[in-house]
């Protein structure tokens, strides 16, 4: 058994994830569920760490046993020369290697293809703003991005600059020039390329993850200045969203970053994966528009009227 041989399998039952720690067989993720790989034995210390070490290359592995976690992108090529990708992040329990892979489909979808609401198609003609795509993990916010990412590639001659940890979709030649930027492999930190991107002359500004109240900010600030950002965020609603970006700052910050919301959100969509009546799963989808009585009431930090919004929900 080695890693390729486990990843085809991934790509066979079209799993989402794939899951080596030890004491378990390799466990994969379909329509939502763990499941384990019929027929794998459960794997010793040893074989787990033969399998994750497997992934990297000599720098990984060195950055991975110093830090005991690591996340980067692994490809594979099948039989017929087409490219695999998978976002990778490595860790250790119970002092032993340990390995979540989530798979990228190599074809980024539409928004009819993911049954999102046709309103997203309205995202890639903002040209400045603020728009962020939250859920839980594992529901669809990168796929997302993607498609919005893609069709402004598609349809405009625009900068558009990726930083993410690491990267996950790559995408086709279109009107767009594409720079994506890896934490760890372009850039050392989220923080030192936001403050570098303003100097790459962007149009659109895709940040993988916003983890902390100093990303958050620097997001904020290159929104302000008259750029389209999009970003994700690990929450369950559209008001939770403003509220999670608003006490990531100390109190004495709080009030400024309220002006800065109001001004620059242009939309929040919160989406959640449910299962569909014929299998699989489908998006429930929340979006939030911004308007004059949404600006208003960030500002005032009313926050509660926001959930009077429903005329701006989709489902």
């Amino acid at each position: 058994m080695n890693i390729n041989e486990l990843i085809a399998l991934v790509i066979r039952k079209e799993a989402s994830d794939l899951h080596l720690v030890v004491g378990k067989p390799p466990l994969v993720r379909l329509n939502g569920e763990l499941t384990p790989l019929p027929q794998h034995p459960v794997l010793t210390a040893e074989n787990a760490q033969v399998l994750v070490l497997s992934l990297m290359t000599p720098l990984q592995k060195d950055l991975y046993l110093k830090q005991r976690e690591l996340d980067f992108s692994y490809a594979v090529s099948d039989q017929n020369g087409s490219e695999h990708r998978f976002r990778v992040n490595t860790y250790y329990q119970r002092n032993s290697c340990a390995a979540s892979l989530r798979y990228i489909p190599n074809k980024i979808r539409t928004f009819e293809e993911l049954k999102l609401p046709s309103t997203l198609s309205r995202f890639k003609d903002l040209h400045q703003g603020f728009v962020l795509v939250t859920g839980p993990t594992g529901h669809g916010k990168s796929t997302t991005l993607a498609t919005i990412v893609h069709q402004i590639n598609l349809e405009r001659n625009a900068h558009i600059v990726t930083i993410e940890d690491p990267i996950e979709y790559t995408y086709p030649l279109g009107k767009s020039l594409i720079s994506q930027r890896e934490i760890n492999v372009d850039t050392y930190s989220w923080k030192a390329a936001l403050r570098a991107v303003l100097r790459e002359d962007p149009d659109v500004v895709l940040v993988g993850e916003m983890r902390d109240y100093e990303t958050i900010s620097a997001a904020l600030t290159v929104a302000e200045t008259g750029h389209l950002v999009l970003s994700t965020l690990h929450t369950n609603s559209a008001a939770q969203t403003i509220d999670r970006i608003v006490d990531a700052f100390p109190e004495y910050q709080q009030n400024q970053v309220r002006q800065q919301l109001a001004s620059t959100l242009s939309a929040v969509v919160c989406q959640r994966l449910v299962p569909a009546l014929n299998g699989g799963r489908i998006p429930a989808v929340e979006i939030l528009l911004s308007n004059a009585a949404v600006r208003n009431s960030i500002r005032e930090s009313r926050l509660t009227i926001l959930f009077k919004r429903r005329k701006n929900r989709v489902w």
